[in-house]
């Protein structure tokens, strides 16, 4: 069995840094979701224009 002092475990900080890490993550988790929600059918008709003027022929004349 290992024994840590108690000095040395008030002083270790690396499980608090890795759950600060990880509500970081969580919350960007959420705007990222709020963000495609609010934007998500403009964006959608965005990218089906997009495609629509993209597969139309185009009329290219050459000199």
């Amino acid at each position: 069995m290992v024994r840590v002092s108690p000095k040395r475990f008030r002083r270790n900080e690396s499980g608090a840094t890795s759950i600060e890490y990880g509500l970081i993550a969580a919350l960007m988790a959420v705007v990222v979701i709020a963000v495609l929600g609010a934007f998500g059918p403009h964006l959608k008709a965005a990218l089906q224009n997009i495609g629509t003027e993209m597969s139309a022929p185009q009329d290219v004349t050459t000199n």
